[in-house]
């Protein structure tokens, strides 16, 4: 039987080895991207990986799974950036922007282990396209939100859509490894 948590931590660890390298490469630059931009991002992430399950093509040679590891880091970005806001310091150290992303990926994971048991792993029998939607969904929620600055009548916000978006990414990273396999 498949243990989810020691899944999913294997592909955090995969995604938290890709933000390290690239902090180490361009430092914190991300700290200048407005959440909007940062939307956008993930959305032409999502449209890349629709457009090749759609077409079959992929003329870049890319796979589809650095998009989603890029989507889950992305998104993490924009839950940091919503903590530290436009107006703080532009770059953090290695260690601060690790510490940032590792205490925003363990919440994702958190919410993750309470959706999944209450949903008895229902993902797992999901289709990968069928998340990339309900990916494509939370960022037209979350575009949405974003065009209303920020208020809502009766949906959990920003937030709770890049979580979803982690937690989504991840999971297809499951499940094209499990493919794999």
């Amino acid at each position: 039987m498949p243990d989810t948590n020691k899944e999913f931590k294997s592909e955090i660890a995969c995604c938290r080895d890709i933000f390290e390298k690239k902090t180490r490469d361009y430092g914190t630059s991300w700290r200048v991207l407005r959440l909007p931009s940062l939307t956008d991002q993930i959305f032409i992430k999502a449209s890349r990986i629709r457009s090749i399950q759609e077409s079959g093509e992929n003329r870049v040679g890319d796979g589809v799974e650095p998009e989603f590891i890029a989507m889950v880091n992305y998104a993490v970005i924009a839950l940091m950036q919503m903590d530290l806001g436009l107006d703080g310091e532009q770059e953090l150290s290695l260690e601060s922007a690790m510490n940032l992303y590792d205490r925003h990926i363990e919440r994702a994971t958190r919410l993750m282990l309470d959706k999944n048991h209450d949903y008895g792993e229902a993902w797992r029998m999901m289709r990968v396209s069928s998340m990339v939607d309900l990916i494509l969904m939370k960022i037209r929620r979350i575009k949405q939100i974003e065009d209303h600055q920020g208020k809502t009548i009766a949906s959990e916000g920003v937030e709770g859509g890049y979580m979803d978006i982690v937690n989504y990414s991840l999971f297809c990273l499951i499940r094209l490894s499990e493919e794999e396999k």
